[in-house]
């Protein structure tokens, strides 16, 4: 009777076990061997089949599940997915005991050229001359190609009448402890290492499940590993397809394919992480996470140069909102040089000499006041030595490069390149967004907002004073004195001189909140917010005793003397902007009939 799920969890594999209707597993268990190799028998009567056989390590074991079955001489077939040893070493030992004529080793010719070599008596019925099936008592076996798969000749058996597939390598495992089935989903944890190192690429991969997707499996009988059930069958082959093969590729010299396999998950997992978030900081916060599966970082900044030549300055401290700072760590210096320049420097110069240059391009910095460290990894333009950012890795200790530390930092540098290179794309068009709302909002000679910008602002302003969620607002309306004189005299350059002057006097006093304007020719407006009619003259007052004591130069032989009129207001309860504007500007004509260089408020 086949064993359910349950009872092959508990199956005692010191005897051979029935897994389904007539198919047995006849393997044997090898303590504290991650590479299980596993035996099964079809039974057929005379005309049993035995799916890959086995090592000399193993065949007294399996030759006594089988006969707990059948007798070795019911056996006619023999089937070898491949050539390895693990599951063809036993063949000289069978072959001594083979009694029949017509037994056979059934296999593909490819791995045929190479078993010749055990100087087998048994001929070889190849699955390729046969149409790919074999017909037996009661069912008919069906052989799928699933070529490079590990090796050009591979292929799978497939029992109909029960959904099992004889899997070969495809869907083996390494386990750390021996499990006869897998048990829930986390058994994949062990099919990864195994097919990433094993399967040449993703697409052999990918090719080989399409084709094992044709036929309506229901049990993987794994020759490595543990038996997949049914349930888990989908779920295993779907988590394959996403899969990363050729491990060695990213080896450079590294053989350990746990190390490895952590390594190609962590180059998916950034390359997914780029791929999934839009925002930088959401990106950085998952790239962190990532990293310190392998390396001990407590935290990442990133520089990068923008077109402009200044350099983005985005910190983990700052929460990478971006900031534009000509204050960078000195390494960070390098962001628009040449990588040149950098191997050069940590030769030459004395700023980075306690810098351990690395042959992969990145620095490891000690901070002797913290005890901690600091690794410095360059990321050039595509095609080119041009330094365009910077990522500095943070350590609370000088950690180990190691060679894997190595690799894993340099497979990094693609991944992150892209991530900055697109967040630069970003920043520039907000920046470049930002200088163009600017200039619609200011006035080009003085760099003062426009009048047009004063209207909206005020606009929203007024419309929470009505609500009584608005601060004060004073206004200062400034009138240079005798101005067309001195575009008469010395000529408008020298007038616009003075104007540029004038504002960088106005946007000096004021602050953050104020609203400083170019009204119009020598006029000028400050919408004081938050400050009551005091505040304002005491503003108006500061602004005059600037202008007059200031030496407005002009390019002529002595600086020029200038003065300013003005007059203060004071917002009303229900007054418009426009009502406020032309008492200020009736009190600076109050200033001015009264002599000129003074401030007037308005009744």
């Amino acid at each position: 009777m086949p064993a359910t799920l349950e009872t092959l969890r508990h199956a005692d594999t010191n005897h051979a076990i029935e897994i389904a209707e007539r198919v047995w597993w006849v393997g044997h268990v090898i303590p504290e061997d991650k590479f299980q190799c596993h035996v099964y028998l079809l039974e057929q009567g005379d005309q049993s089949v035995l799916f890959d056989p086995g090592s000399r390590l193993t065949f007294a074991h399996t030759l006594r599940k089988v006969e707990e079955v059948v007798s070795l001489s019911a056996i006619r077939y023999y089937v070898c997915h491949h050539q390895d040893p693990d599951i063809a070493a036993a063949l000289p030992l069978i072959d001594e005991l083979n009694t029949r004529s017509d037994a056979a080793v059934v296999t593909h010719w490819r791995a045929a050229t190479l078993l010749k070599h055990y100087g087998l008596k048994m001929p070889f019925w190849l699955v390729d001359e046969h149409d790919w099936r074999l017909e037996l008592e009661d069912r008919t076996l069906e052989f799928i190609f699933t070529p490079y798969a590990h090796f050009p000749g591979a292929f799978c058996s497939f029992d109909r009448s029960t959904g099992v597939l004889f899997s070969s390598d495809l869907f083996g495992g390494f386990t750390e402890v021996p499990q006869l089935v897998a048990l829930d989903e986390s058994h994949f944890d062990a099919v990864r290492p195994f097919h990433e190192h094993y399967m040449p690429s993703s697409d052999i991969l990918d090719y080989a499940l399409s084709q094992i997707e044709r036929y309506p499996v229901e049990m993987i009988a794994a020759q490595h590993g543990s038996i997949i059930p049914q349930q888990l069958v989908g779920f295993i082959i779907d988590k394959l397809r996403h899969l990363d093969c050729g491990l060695y590729l990213l080896g450079q010299g590294d053989t350990d394919i746990r190390r490895l396999s952590q390594l190609n998950r962590t180059l998916r997992d950034i390359t997914e992480t780029m791929l999934l978030y839009r925002d930088f900081r959401d990106i950085a916060t998952r790239l962190l996470e990532v990293v310190q599966r392998s390396l001990p970082v407590t935290h990442i900044d990133y520089y990068a140069a923008l077109p402009d030549g200044q350099v983005l300055t985005l910190a983990a401290k700052a929460r990478f909102v971006g900031i534009v700072d000509a204050r960078v760590p000195d390494t960070c210096k390098f962001v628009g040089r040449t990588l040149s320049d950098w191997k050069r420097a940590h030769v030459d110069d004395t700023a980075p000499s306690n810098h351990d240059l690395h042959a992969e391009g990145f620095c490891l910095q000690p901070e002797t006041s913290s005890g901690g460290a600091t690794i410095a990894v360059p990321l050039t333009a595509q095609n080119s030595e041009q330094i365009e950012a910077m990522a500095i890795l943070a350590f609370d200790r000088r950690p180990l490069i190691t060679s894997s530390t190595a690799q894993l930092i340099v497979q990094m540098i693609e991944p992150l390149k892209i991530a900055l290179e697109r967040e630069v794309i970003y920043r520039s068009i907000d920046l470049e967004r930002e200088r163009a709302y600017q200039r619609s909002i200011r006035d080009p000679l003085t760099k003062l907002f426009t009048r047009v910008y004063m209207q909206d602002v005020m606009k929203r302003h007024l419309a929470l004073q009505e609500r009584d969620m608005a601060p004060s607002v004073a206004a200062v309306m400034l009138d240079l004195d005798h101005f067309k004189q001195i575009n008469d005299t010395h000529g408008h350059g020298a007038g616009d001189r003075v104007l540029e002057q004038v504002a960088e006097l106005i946007q000096s006093e004021c602050r953050s909140v104020d609203v400083p304007v170019r009204f119009g020719g020598e006029e000028f407006l400050v919408l004081v917010i938050g400050q009551t009619l005091s505040g304002a003259t005491k503003l108006a007052e500061r602004l005059r005793v600037g202008i007059a004591e200031h030496p407005f130069d002009i390019d002529a032989d002595s600086p020029l003397k200038v003065t300013a009129s003005l007059g203060v207001a004071q917002l009303k309860p229900d007054e418009s902007l426009e009502a406020l504007i032309h008492n200020a500007d009736m009190a600076l004509y109050e200033a001015k009939r009264a002599g000129r260089d003074r401030f007037t408020i308005a009744e």
